[in-house]
């Protein structure tokens, strides 16, 4: 069976973790698949948005496979790789493409840290998160220590990060770590949807304007609102005013569709 199963529907595809028996836990196997995965997909210009979940109802993924960690120490060191075919966070961050996160069930430390890589995150009522990585021994190498603050808060970040401790899908979304949080059953359906909003954005905007927050959020405040002055000004000045005129009209199109439904 294969370790990444892709399913394409129309304009969005939809990439599931599939090792269920394992807590889709992140196999070296998995990563190397994952990021091929999303290598074909970042080429495939017919898809213009990605569902990222994982397979069964138990766990989005646990993170590295400790089993495998442990068999073999020199192992250790994918705990810090950089390259996308060990680090399924790189694989994700180097995608230009929006990625949704369907958090399914848990998503433990480096698992933890593969959801923080999605663009958006739709999580199911079995969702829950955790930091485990000083209970393992092992300092986070793909960014949980640094953007787990800058999201909920140094406080709160410290106490899952100092405890361990689990944290529910509702109070991640009263932090404002996820999105929202729906019923398992519709948690898929929900991820289709917001994708399928997403995809009905010209390509080519979508890769634009995700690298201008993207990039921006890695600057200080005044660095970010220089860099879209920088890049706004440059691409906006090349757009028509048909071009404009005629966006205008398909928004307003799609705001009367939108009531109607």
């Amino acid at each position: 069976m294969p370790l990444v199963t892709l399913d394409r529907d129309g304009t969005v595809a939809m990439v599931t973790l599939n090792r269920p028996d394992a807590m889709n836990a992140l196999s070296a196997a998995l990563r190397a698949e994952l990021a091929a995965t999303l290598v074909e997909l970042e080429a495939d210009v017919s898809i213009h948005a990605i569902i990222l979940t994982g397979a069964g109802d138990r766990a989005f993924t646990a993170g590295l496979d400790l089993k495998e960690l442990g068999a073999d120490t020199s192992n250790l060191g994918d705990a810090n790789a950089t390259d996308a075919q060990r680090n399924p966070v790189k694989a994700i961050e180097s995608c230009s493409k929006p990625v949704i996160g369907a958090i399914n069930g848990v998503a433990i430390t480096g698992g933890f840290e593969l959801a923080l890589a999605c663009d958006v995150l739709i999580a199911s009522t079995k969702a829950r998160f955790a930091d485990t990585h000083a209970r393992v021994g092992i300092l986070p190498g793909w960014g949980l220590s640094q953007k787990l603050s800058r999201l909920i808060g140094i406080y709160r970040a410290r106490e899952l990060s100092f405890t361990g401790n689990f944290l529910d899908a509702q109070t991640a979304c009263d932090w404002g770590l996820v999105n929202r949080v729906v019923a398992p059953e519709d948690l898929l359906p929900t991820a289709r949807a917001l994708a399928a909003d997403m995809a009905s954005i010209d390509p080519a905007m979508l890769k634009a304007y995700k690298a201008l927050i993207n990039q921006g959020f890695e600057r200080s405040f005044g660095d970010g609102m220089a860099l879209e002055a920088q890049i706004s000004g440059a691409a906006n000045g090349q757009v028509s005013a048909d071009e404009v005129e005629r966006r205008r009209l398909a928004v307003m199109d799609r705001g009367r569709t939108q009531r109607r439904d």
